[in-house]
């Protein structure tokens, strides 16, 4: 269940056990220093997290010990109506599985995000987070002037889901110990994270590692070269060229 913080003493615990969070170090990818780093975070069970990475960030999320499930949700930082639409993150690329290649696209058409690299293969993109989950991911939003409105649903890492012939959803777990996936960062964004266990997947929970560092420009052509994936980058440099030239006229 979710703590509560309806008690001083119950307070006090959440307080403390996010600071502990804070505090752990998590594992960072290879020729990636600690000084490199604008975000690392080793998120327990339970956990929620929330910043705002820039654009050409790389963000990477790892599964150390083979039973984390992140629960991710973004908004557009400066334009936070703009948020991650899962519907069309799964119509547009006409793929419901997550993997290498695939965007995170906004309600707008826009890619907020791209999967770079996966070695998990097992996430969901159809069942979202459970209610206790739905209210960790509202207390990591109102650090950004949030409101349950603005949060919908989610994308979730490390836990797969797959669908039968007749809709059955059926949970295949985890890939085990170490895997990562690797997002690029196409848009300013608001990131909320919880570490919950999924909805279709009650199995303990283990620590969730988030690292989010410059990356070197990337061409997102080299990664994807369908045209649906084309014309979502298209809209995406489009707002972002307009957005720059708003802010020399201002």
């Amino acid at each position: 269940m979710t703590p509560t913080t309806a008690s001083t003493t119950g307070a006090r615990a959440h307080a403390r056990a996010q600071s502990a969070a804070t505090a752990a170090t998590p594992a960072l990818p290879d020729g990636i220093r600690a000084a490199d780093t604008t975000w690392a975070v080793r998120l327990p069970p339970g956990g929620h997290t929330s910043t705002v990475l820039g654009r050409g960030t790389r963000l990477r999320i790892a599964d150390p010990h083979g039973s984390a499930c992140a629960h991710l949700f973004l908004l557009r930082a400066e334009a936070p109506w703009e948020r991650l639409n899962v519907a069309d993150t799964v119509k547009v690329p006409w793929q419901a599985y997550l993997g290498t290649g695939h965007p995170l696209l906004s309600d707008q058409g826009r890619a907020l995000a791209t999967v770079l690299a996966d070695t998990s293969g097992r996430h969901d993109a159809l069942c979202g987070a459970t209610r206790d989950g739905r209210l960790l991911l509202e207390r990591a939003g109102t650090k950004h002037g949030l409101e349950p409105r603005d949060i919908g649903p989610t994308l979730s890492f490390f836990r797969g889901v797959r669908v039968s012939g007749d809709g059955t959803l059926t949970a295949n777990g985890s890939a085990g110990p170490g895997a990562h996936v690797e997002l690029l960062i196409q848009l300013p964004v608001t990131v909320l994270v919880i570490n919950t266990a999924h909805p279709l997947d009650d199995s303990p929970v283990t620590d969730l590692d988030l690292v989010a560092w410059p990356g070197e420009p990337i061409d997102p052509a080299t990664v994807n070269g369908d045209p649906e994936y084309r014309r979502a980058v298209e809209n995406t440099e489009q707002a972002w060229s307009a957005a720059r030239t708003r802010k020399e006229w201002i």
